[in-house]
């Protein structure tokens, strides 16, 4: 499934790549809004600078916010309609907005009580920053998943964390190689200064994990005597197999040598 799931974001990225481009040019200017504002601060602000970050993590995300439903059509072999943003946008940036508030919130919790509880030099300091660190660590697995789960999965803001934080618990192993692999993609998008794939391939790559994780519920849902542990992830996928079809790395290079 995993494998399936990696070919399906490529070459749903790989067909919709103009559309993903000018999805990332959005990205690159909410980008510059969070590393600039802070420097033009820091002359009136000093250190308290760094909460200037804020208004561009609220503006990501309600971008994201806008986007996701664009994101959500690729992943389900749609036409890319650039002009639905503002439908997007309409639809979605509330719960945009209150994600990237609370998101803003733990961001300076980290940034301030981390280091805070650290220069305690003792056990009592440890214990608290590890705390911090593992409360932190799994509302960022568990947050991956809120665009898709919020545009798939009709619910208000808190059922659609609720639901994020039940599919992490769930899938404890796939919401970690998740997370990695989004990093992976952060990685190379900094080669390529977030043109490719950028944050958009990444929201795809999301999108199509809960696309695809669904399945399983809807299988479980269907069967409820059925093996959690041994999901027909083959029969599940077969008609997102057929939709991508025999498609290769090698022949959307060379498709003369297929």
């Amino acid at each position: 499934m995993i494998g399936f799931l990696m070919k399906k974001s490529f070459f749903d990225g790989w067909d919709n790549l103009i559309s993903i481009i000018l999805i990332n040019l959005g990205f690159i200017l909410c980008l510059a809004a969070i590393f600039f504002l802070p420097g033009f601060g820091e002359n009136l602000l000093g250190s308290a600078s760094i909460f200037l970050v804020i208004p561009g993590i609220l503006l990501i995300h309600v971008y994201a916010g806008a986007v996701s439903a664009l994101i959500k059509e690729a992943s389900d072999f749609q036409s890319f309609e650039l002009k639905k943003v503002v439908v997007g946008f309409k639809a979605n940036w509330k719960v945009s907005l209150l994600l990237g508030v609370v998101n803003s919130l733990i961001f300076m919790v980290i940034i301030i009580a981390f280091p805070f509880y650290l220069s305690f030099g003792n056990m009592l300091g440890v214990a608290g920053a590890g705390f911090i660190f593992w409360v932190s660590f799994f509302w960022i697995v568990s947050i991956q998943y809120f665009f898709p789960v919020y545009t798939r999965l009709e619910g208000s803001f808190i059922k659609s964390i609720k639901k994020c934080f039940l599919i992490s618990l769930d899938n404890p192993g796939f919401s970690i190689f998740s997370l990695l692999y989004s990093a992976i993609l952060f990685v190379i998008s900094l080669i390529t200064a977030f043109m490719i794939p950028g944050i958009g391939g990444i929201l795809l790559f999301q999108q199509n994990a809960i696309k695809l994780r669904i399945y399983k519920y809807d299988w479980l849902e269907e069967n409820p005597d059925g093996d959690r542990k041994k999901i027909p992830w083959d029969s599940l996928l077969f008609e997102d197999r057929e939709r991508i079809g025999p498609r290769s790395i090698k022949g959307m290079i060379f498709p003369w040598k297929d």
